[in-house]
């Protein structure tokens, strides 16, 4: 007869609580081995160790509930690594960006951030091949990683080239109410035919105050602060989408911690001088 656990016994064992096996039970996550149909005492066998186990560590890992379902259902030991590793990837992305996070976070405290240098440029018109949507704010990085392989998936395909770096026009209204038309393009010598939902496009002559933000994405709000704040105070804001040029950065495969955005405010043509 095949060895049989009290719920207690197997906590012992586990280091699992009690609370935390009824849980695993109400969730789907570990089913008891037998439940005694007078009682109705959960039974554990001793070969469900290691799944308790591996439950608790994904858990651990804040694997959502749903997944780790899909891991022990998973017969395939490549899909359940890939399901494993793709969770584990996530975790390294929240953990870089909380690093991020709080290396801004101290700089801003400590007031050691230095101070982004602001230009007037009148930039000439510009033809590009574009990706234009209306996009969620929750959404946009997603969407501009995406946007941008099509773009030069279609490049590559006709064997070109951007003839400058690529870029992004944002309307106020994405910051303001979450929803607003974003555009991302890449510099053309020459129009490629317009392709899926990319479309040939042309930037008006535009006149920008601009800074160069030097660090990841997340801290781009300070160097917006500083245009907001230099155009508000010379009164010289013509209103519009902000725009932004990568010079550096994941698109070239930089690393994310080290890119380099130009980051433009419009202001009016006079301001930006001759």
């Amino acid at each position: 007869m095949a060895t049989q656990l009290t719920i207690g016994a197997f906590s012992r064992i586990t280091h699992l609580s009690v609370k935390t096996l009824r849980r695993y039970h109400d969730w789907g996550l570990l089913e008891p081995a037998a439940v005694d149909p007078d009682s109705g005492y959960r039974l554990y066998s001793p070969a469900q160790v290691p799944a308790a186990q591996a439950i608790r560590r994904f858990r651990d890992l804040e694997m959502p509930i749903e997944q780790v379902k899909a891991v022990l259902a998973a017969d395939d030991p490549a899909l359940r690594n890939e399901l494993i590793g793709a969770h584990l990837r996530r975790m390294e992305d929240q953990l870089a960006r909380t690093r991020q996070a709080v290396a801004s976070l101290r700089a801003l405290v400590e007031g050691n951030r230095p101070l982004a240098a602001i230009e007037h440029v009148t930039l000439p018109a510009l033809d590009a091949i574009a990706i234009t949507e209306n996009v969620t704010r929750d959404r946009v990085y997603g969407w501009w990683l995406d946007a941008f392989s099509e773009l030069h998936t279609i490049l590559d395909r006709a064997g070109r080239t951007a003839a400058a770096p690529p870029g992004g026009v944002y309307a106020q209204e994405l910051f303001e109410t979450d929803l607003g038309e974003c555009t991302v393009y890449l510099p053309l010598a020459a129009p490629v035919a317009s392709l899926g939902r990319a479309r040939a496009h042309r930037l008006p002559e535009r006149s920008l105050a601009v800074a160069v933000h030097e660090g990841p994405h997340a801290d781009a709000d300070l160097v917006y602060a500083a245009l907001g704040t230099h155009v508000a105070e010379r009164g010289i804001d013509a209103g519009g989408p902000v725009y932004e040029r990568y010079l550096a950065g994941e698109l070239d495969g930089s690393d994310p911690a080290s890119a380099r955005t130009e980051n433009g405010w419009p202001i009016t043509a006079a301001a930006a001088g001759p």
